[in-house]
Parts: C-alpha cells; structure tokens; sequence
C-alpha cells in the first residue's frame, strides 16, 4: 500500500507492473502516450504484451476487442477525450454490446489536466461510459484506490471504464481498505448532511465536511468510486437519515455522479433535499489545476457554502 499522495495514473502503472508479474493473460496497449499513461514501465518489462498502435484510437479498442477474443486480458489506455471521444462507436458496438472484458483505463480526465486546455479536459466521459449497457463506471479518489480497481479489474468479466487523473491527490482510502464494485466508501456516521463525492473531490469533501463540522452540522461522506454500479444502499440509508444529500463531481453536472445519485433517490418515497456541484454546462480552459478548481466552483469552501445556503433556504 502507499499511503502517500500520489496521482491515480502513477498508481495504475504500478498495478500494470504487479499483474504483469501476477497474470499471463494481461497485455496492455496504448495509443502513443504510454509516458503520460504510465504504461511504459510495462512496455519495458513485457514488450511482448504491449502493443503501441499509434494515434489511432479506433483501432485502439478494436485490436482490445480482438486480442479478448483470443483470450488475452486486455488493458487499453490513452486519455480520457480520446478514449470516450473519438473510439465512442467502437466502445458502444465492439465493446458494450458483445459484452467483451475489455478495460478502459483512461488518464487525463477532468479539469486537473489543467494546461492541456478545454480540448483536452474530458467532463463528459462518466455520461458517455454509464448510459452504455454493460459498461461498468469506476472512478478512483486516491492512488491506492486506484491500484486496487486495476487489479479487481483483471478479474472482471465484462467491460469496465476507469477514470485516471494527472495530478497528485490526496491519500484518502484508510489502511483497511478495500476496493469492492457497488460498494462505496463511507467516512462517519449519517448525520444531518451526506456529501457524495468521486474522484479527485473526494478529498475537497472530507475537508469541506471537517469544517461544516466545526459549525455544528453533523456530516457524512460518501466516496462513490463505482458510479456503476451504484452503491443504492447507501443511498437509502443517506436518504433515510440526512436533510440534506449534496454530489460533487469533476464532471460536469449532466450525466454523471450526481445524475445517477439523483436518479436513483427520485424512486424512494424518502426523498432528502438534494444539490449537485459540478461544472456547469461550460468547457474547461487552460490553467493551473489549482486556478481551475478554484475558478470553477470546486472547492472544499464552495462544498461548504452550498450546504449552508440549502440548508438556510
């Protein structure tokens, strides 16, 4: 385990290497960014089982689709906008439909890819990959999270889509953890507010909620790392117990965490007050990840402003 911050597509390229070692049937393959993916360390150690196609996503997912079918375990990799953009017809027919095990693991997603631009910054992937039948959706919050989806991942008998961040984030996960599909992490007990988070806002939350906390409130936080499938228990019991629910995503808000958090509370008969945080129907711009944060509205001190506001209303 590291327990250190780390970025989650470091700690992929560490889980590669471990399977590599653990699994025969594990090839990888990249669309020329092996660098920026971290698959290069296990190009080097398996050149046998790496497979560089070039700048050619398409052919990307379908030369995955094929090495599965000779039964091959593969792990295909690029970023995040290539991967949910320009290989969306190959995923939705060659992958999503035949059910093939094949694995998306995609880096450079959200606004935390910061320089590279609104081109680059990928805040539809999660809706593109959850309205696909078949597809599972995982998003990691930490490098140690993310290991351990890479290596449950192998094990997986149908599509999975893994979404991978650039930067260094925050250890979070504790040392007993886990990782379990349709299970998310909970930090305390129920109270009045339940903070649902994925991904890099994982750690924005905990802080937020330490300071709600200090005011008063009674909070929980939720990490829901498999966004599909859900976690619904745990939105029952938040449902059950909070005022309050309030999702927080890098994503923008249609068609992601808070989409399907929202979905699934509207067919309970207890049905909390609920606010969504995330980008709002507007592309991201180039700058530092911390200014974009910032900038737009993801931070732990607009999580706490939210609250309050919803709550005083």
């Amino acid at each position: 385990m590291v327990n250190k911050p780390e970025a989650t597509r470091d700690a992929y390229g560490r889980a590669l290497l471990a399977l590599g070692q653990l699994r025969s049937e594990v090839v990888v393959l990249d669309a020329d960014l092996s660098k920026s993916t971290k698959t290069a360390g296990f190009a080097a150690k398996y050149p046998e089982r790496f497979f560089n196609v070039g700048i050619a996503e398409a052919d990307l997912i379908g030369t995955a689709c094929g090495l599965t079918l000779s039964g091959l375990k593969p792990f295909a990799s690029t970023f995040a906008i290539f991967a949910t953009g320009r290989a969306y017809d190959q995923i939705r027919n060659s992958v999503a439909y035949p059910r093939l095990p094949v694995v998306i693991a995609a880096t450079h997603a959200g606004l935390t890819v910061g320089p590279d631009g609104g081109s680059h910054q990928s805040l539809e992937d999660i809706a593109l990959m959850r309205v696909l039948p078949n597809m599972q959706v995982w998003v990691p919050a930490d490098g140690e999270e993310a290991y351990q989806m890479v290596i449950e991942a192998a094990t997986e008998t149908g599509p999975v889509y893994i979404r991978l961040g650039r930067q260094v984030v925050p250890h979070v996960t504790p040392a007993d953890y886990k990782f379990e599909k349709g299970r998310a992490q909970v930090f305390g007990p129920s109270g009045d507010v339940t903070i649902i988070a994925c991904g890099v806002m994982v750690a924005e939350a905990l802080r937020a909620a330490e300071e709600l906390r200090q005011a008063g409130l009674s909070v929980q936080v939720v990490n829901m790392s498999s966004i599909k499938p859900l976690d619904t228990e745990v939105l029952e019991a938040a449902a059950s117990h909070s005022r309050l629910i309030v999702t927080v995503e890098e994503h923008f808000v249609a068609g992601g965490l808070g989409s399907a958090c929202v979905e699934y509370l509207s067919t309970l008969r207890s049905r909390p007050q609920v606010g969504m945080l995330g980008v709002e129907d507007r592309f991201g711009q180039s700058g530092h990840p911390d200014e974009l944060l910032d900038l737009y509205g993801l931070r732990a001190s607009n999580i706490v402003a939210a609250v309050k506001r919803s709550l005083d209303s």
